[in-house]
């Protein structure tokens, strides 16, 4: 069955095009968002409310653009308000360690696991992830989309809802930005 069939009658509350249309999908949903929030239970959650999202606002989806293409913008928006509401957690729980008990600050590494990614390069790709976490979001949105889903620069400025030469802008400043960065890791961990 085609993918506007299957949207046509998740439109109408079928429940077998919705399941679907999530086994079709899903992989693109937590590939992505992995690459965002660098947590496997994060990126479970926010493939979970991607879904949810899917299934309550199907109809919305007017056909303009692939339905992948709208899932990578719904799966993107919703990974950088799961970083966002878990940075002011951190900054809530700092605050109450100063103030609190243990006097500890929270630290919480990546715990990386991207299925992409083969054993021998985990730590290469976590060094290199971890690196992403300190660019701006839109650079890192286009880095994730590019390297880890392997998308061209004009599906990603679909989903980004910009130009082409702005995703090359971004994907330029973000090589460069990771460069220093990981250069800087690289001089400091010599052994």
């Amino acid at each position: 069955m085609n993918e506007w069939n299957l949207i046509e009658q998740l439109k109408q509350g079928n429940e077998a095009a919705f399941r679907t249309i999530v086994e079709d999908t899903q992989a693109l949903v937590y590939n992505t968002a992995i690459g965002i929030v660098q947590h496997a239970e994060d990126a479970e959650d926010v493939a979970q409310e991607v879904f949810l999202q899917l299934y309550e606002s199907i109809n919305a989806f007017k056909g303009e653009s692939k339905l992948s293409t709208w899932l990578y913008r719904i799966t993107v928006s919703k990974a950088m308000d799961h970083l966002r509401k878990k940075k002011r957690k951190k900054r809530f729980a700092f605050i109450q360690s100063l103030f609190g008990p243990n006097e500890e600050l929270i630290h919480d590494p990546p715990d990386f696991d991207h299925p992409g990614v083969s054993l021998d390069n985990k730590e290469k790709a976590r060094v290199l992830l971890q690196a992403t976490t300190k660019l701006p979001d839109n650079q890192k949105i286009a880095f994730t989309l590019n390297r880890l889903e392997g998308l061209s620069y004009q599906e990603i400025s679909e989903i980004m809802k910009t130009t082409v030469a702005s995703v090359e802008s971004l994907l330029h400043r973000a090589r460069k930005n990771l460069r220093k960065s990981l250069e800087d890791y690289y001089s400091q961990n010599k052994e």
